[in-house]
């Protein structure tokens, strides 16, 4: 056949399947004409998932979907299907853990997997293939020619195995329930499974690959606040500061731009995978605000501030919405546009610049990418000053001056493609991070920036009383996830803290409630990722552990035991504690997998305190500067003007008694109403020293 100049992705919004409308290969979407056309033709379906920014993903697309030969086979023997794995998380969680089933060991994306179009069960799984065999690896052609065989004649082994893997399904979900309920044992458990998995010279957990796990890092500040004057609590703040300075000054951390790469390929944080996905930097910016609140190490402080202006600058639509990712590659090389020769760097820089530039990020030695210099940071200011013979007040001058001029000599290069679309889980994570860096570090500008995204997902992905994953060139569509619902609670909750705004909590309300209705399992507790009217599929999953994101079913929980006593409903609290029980099992097996859930089963256990602040705005703000100081994890704090127009649940009894009234609560537990800033201010020092005693 002749190659098609395009196929049926070309009507599609997602950038990574744009990418594939041009192959020869005779693509569909995730749709129903696929798996009935298979079925007419009786051949399996290939599947093949990725993103947008994904490396492996574009070298396998070049070197075998845009191949006619390769994909004449593909067209001839199977019905070929294109999923982006960030529209499509649903699907990819069940063939990445298919994947896991048949193979043993983690998946990735690429993921190709071939499905028996009769039942939709997988009985392939693979990530990359080379077009040819290579280092140990089967050519792509001569995998798909033995599947292909298998398929045709193997009938009765194909309907075996399909029971097998149902059966698989089915075991792990009645594996994960539990009717019985998890202790606080648990996140003693998780941290010393997280001490003993981390790397004490170069931070982190594990061995390369390595990613920066946020969540694990929130769980160890969590533990070193539950256990400030004890030798545990020294060491999990040792981690924490640890490892983000290790990745704020390796490779990991673009040093002229701003913001998080995705991983490092080698164990010292040195070389990333250089694509920049919005959910790292969105976990990583609130911890890097309680870590310096943890420590006061102005790095720390810096390099939140320099994230939160790269997410503006780079990743936030003008109507207010935050794009997905910037891609690893451009000019058809992964890191061209991040990576330096000396040569580039001494013409763009005064000599004086360049030597500080030249200690600062190492390029007196050896090249660390491919012949050039991925910047990182090899001599820190006094160190430089010293051996320049300069005032460390000049050596930062110099390096400000340098950096400019870098940025701005880079911005010139052809950039990598940034992913448009909009993604409501993703903008959730980044809302609640801009929200919280902005009102600690006092950056008005971030707590607009997060306002506005908002105010974006309630115009663009609110329709119909319901939430949509993703929007993309004025196209909203696909049906909400979990974490959609959970984040977005979540984003709502840290923004009020923010700045109140009339009808924000009644949003998060309305999320609740569907979250009750549509996603939770009524019988056993806990949160199924799609809805109860989503589009059936081989496995409805209810996650359980936290990946690159945290765990739909830990936020929901958090969420819920947050709203539940702020507003009164205890069905909140009765659904979250439920889903904890439900998913005690999983935890117990495997307690550090599963931070978000243990930070929702800390809040059970201990509840959080809750501070309502009424009356004028210079009074509770003033008010709410003495609630925000220092690191309290587990402290919401609410300024409401005297002028808010309705308040919802038990907020409506409150009522302003003075210039200033604070109610505080912990749990369902009240205080007496606090009148005057001198005695919250009073309140709040004797809570202080009592927790540290």
């Amino acid at each position: 056949m002749n190659p098609v100049t395009s196929n049926r992705l070309a009507d599609e919004t997602s950038p990574y399947l744009l990418q594939h409308a041009h192959n020869p290969v005779d693509w569909y979407p995730w749709c129903d004409d696929a798996i009935v056309k298979a079925r007419e033709l009786d051949r399996p379906i290939l599947l093949s998932i990725g993103y947008s920014a994904c490396h492996w993903c574009h070298v396998m697309a070049h070197e075998s979907f845009e191949d006619p030969d390769v994909a004449r086979y593909m067209n001839e023997h199977f019905v070929c299907v294109k999923v982006d794995r960030e529209e499509r998380p649903d699907l990819d969680k069940i063939y990445q853990t298919a994947h896991q089933l048949l193979t043993q060991r983690a998946g990735g994306w690429p993921l190709n997997v071939v499905i028996n179009p009769h039942d939709h069960v997988p009985f392939f799984a693979g990530t990359y293939f080379p077009r040819q065999p290579r280092h140990g690896m089967p050519g792509f052609v001569e995998v798909l020619e033995r599947i292909a065989d298998f398929y045709r004649n193997h009938k009765s082994r194909l309907r075996d195995h399909g029971l097998a893997v149902k059966t698989a399904f089915s075991q792990l979900e009645a594996g994960a329930q539990s009717r019985g309920s998890v202790g606080a044992d648990a996140l003693e458990t998780a941290f010393t499974e997280l001490a003993r998995q981390y790397d004490p010279v170069h931070g982190g957990f594990g061995s390369a690959p390595k990613f920066p796990h946020p969540t694990n890092l929130h769980l160890c500040l969590r533990h070193w606040d539950r256990h400030r004057d004890e030798d545990g609590g020294a060491a999990a703040l040792d981690i924490c500061r640890h490892t983000l300075r290790a990745m704020l000054q390796g490779g990991l951390y673009d040093q002229l731009g701003g913001g998080f790469y995705r991983y490092s390929v080698d164990a010292q944080w040195m070389i990333p995978h250089f694509e920049k996905m919005l959910y790292d930097n969105a976990q990583l910016l609130p911890l890097l605000v309680d870590v310096w609140l943890a420590t006061g190490e102005q790095a720390f402080r810096d390099t939140a501030v320099e994230t939160g202006e790269w997410i503006i600058r780079e990743m936030q639509a003008p109507e207010g919405g935050y794009y997905a990712t910037l891609d690893a590659d451009s000019e058809g090389g992964e890191g061209t546009y991040y990576v330096w020769s000396q040569e580039e760097v001494r013409e763009i820089l005064t000599k004086d610049e360049w030597h500080v530039v030249e200690s600062r990020f190492g390029l007196d030695g050896e090249p660390n990418f491919e012949g050039r210099w991925h910047l990182h940071v090899g001599a820190g200011v006094d160190e430089i000053g010293e051996r320049l013979g300069i005032d460390p007040g000049e050596v930062r001058e110099l390096l400000s001056a340098a950096g400019s001029r870098l940025l701005q000599a880079r911005g010139r290069r052809p950039r990598p493609a940034r992913d448009e679309k909009i993604l409501t889980s993703w903008n959730g994570l980044t809302i609640k991070g801009m929200a919280h860096a902005g009102r600690f570090l006092g950056r008005d500008d971030f707590v607009r920036s997060a306002e506005k995204a908002l105010d974006f997902l309630r115009q663009n992905l609110w329709r119909d009383q319901r939430l949509h994953a993703t929007t993309k060139d004025g196209k909203t569509r696909l049906n909400a996830y979990l974490d959609d619902y959970a984040f977005t609670i979540d984003a709502v909750l840290e923004l009020a803290q923010a700045r109140w705004r009339d009808g924000d909590l009644e949003f998060a309300i309305e999320l609740a409630e569907i979250l009750l209705q549509r996603f939770r399992d009524a019988r056993y507790g806990g949160f199924y990722f799609t809805s109860d009217d989503h589009e059936q599929l081989l496995h409805r999953d209810k996650p359980t552990h936290d990946d690159a994101t945290p765990s739909g079913n830990g936020i929901a929980a958090s969420v819920l035991l947050r709203l539940g006593y702020l507003t009164g409903e205890r069905r909140y609290v009765e659904a979250a504690e439920k889903t904890l029980n439900a998913l005690s099992v999983s935890v117990e097996r495997h307690a550090s997998a599963h931070g978000s859930l243990l930070m929702a089963l800390e809040e059970h256990i201990h509840p959080g305190e809750t501070i309502v602040l009424l009356g004028g705005d210079a009074q509770i703000a003033e008010a709410r500067k003495l609630c925000e100081r220092g690191y309290a994890p587990q402290r919401v704090v609410l300024a409401i003007p005297d002028n808010a127009q309705s308040l919802p649940g038990m907020l409506s009894e409150y009522r302003v008694r003075s210039p200033l009234t604070a109610y505080v609560c912990t749990g369902y537990r009240c205080l007496e109403p606090i009148e005057t800033a001198e005695g919250l201010k009073s309140y709040l020092e004797t809570k202080a020293t009592v927790s540290s005693d």
